[in-house]
């Protein structure tokens, strides 16, 4: 049976979409950095995006991607405008909270700051993206919450277009297209609570202790032990702005106590749980 490359990313990490934005856009229109990622989706154009120094001209449906916070500029015609959809995004915590996402989330830290993709280009999508228009632009009961999970669904048959054809060239999403690394990232992300070693993983990718380091830190862009570490934080991270207790946390994410936990926390994030989850 095929290896699901996202699914223990997708079910351990939050990612949470929330539209707030339908119909059209006219003139000028300046999207802030309010800590949160975006994703539109441009129905009609034409459509000029300007951002840290960079401008592109959008003339056909298509969609745009700010997986993590980055001020943009929209310059569109003052009287008909571009028609579109947008939502914010959250990678680690609730698009309504008021934290920034987590530049640590293994998946937003794997894309490039800003992506531009024809909407014909995103494979199985044109469905989806008929019904989100469709509830996106009519006032019907729950529109928010439908057009909310549809924007989840283009966001993972992006994220399944970007690790088919090869677009991330480095970072956990390159490693999760490799086909050996990935059965190493898999077995990490659906298994965090074992006790990883450098031996068991590279078995898992069916290479040599130092081919498997050697190729790990090249395509991902850090050792195997780093980004377990990372990553066991990061999922710990997720689950205290869920509620969860540090005990708890402590076993789903590999560490054999809360007094573990606290000390690998600190010393990752200058700070404790408790800290952490006050600030």
């Amino acid at each position: 049976m095929a290896v699901d490359r996202l699914q223990g990313l997708l079910s351990r990490f939050s990612v949470s979409a929330r539209m707030f934005h339908s119909g059209p856009l006219c003139g000028i229109t300046d999207i802030d950095d309010n800590g949160l990622g975006q994703l539109h989706l441009v129905r009609r154009g034409p459509l000029e995006v300007r951002h840290a120094g960079e401008v592109v001209r959008v003339d056909e449906p298509s969609l745009l991607f700010y997986p993590r916070p980055l001020a943009h500029r929209f310059l569109s015609d003052a009287t008909v405008g571009a028609d579109m959809a947008c939502a914010n995004l959250a990678f680690g915590g609730a698009v309504s909270a008021p934290v920034r996402s987590d530049a640590h989330h293994p998946i937003a830290r794997s894309l490039p700051p800003f992506l531009c993709l024809p909407l014909a280009a995103l494979p199985g999508a044109a469905p989806v993206l008929d019904l989100l228009f469709d509830e996106a632009f009519a006032q019907r009961c729950g529109r928010q919450v439908l057009v909310d999970r549809l924007f989840d669904a283009v966001l993972v048959l992006l994220l399944r277009h970007l690790l088919d054809s090869g677009h991330i060239k480095d970072g956990p999403l390159a490693g999760l297209g490799h086909p050996q690394l990935a059965k190493a990232l898999v077995a990490m992300h659906d298994e965090p609570a074992s006790p990883w070693t450098l031996e068991t993983l590279a078995a898992r990718a069916g290479m040599s202790r130092s081919r498997f380091a050697e190729v790990f830190a090249q395509v991902v862009g850090e050792t195997p032990a780093a980004y377990l570490a990372q990553y066991r934080i990061t999922l710990a991270k997720d689950a205290l702005l869920r509620g969860e207790g540090l005990e708890r946390i402590a076993q789903q994410v590999g560490y054999g106590s809360a007094a573990a936990l606290s000390r690998a926390f600190s010393g990752a994030c200058g700070v404790s749980p408790r800290e952490w989850r006050a600030q």
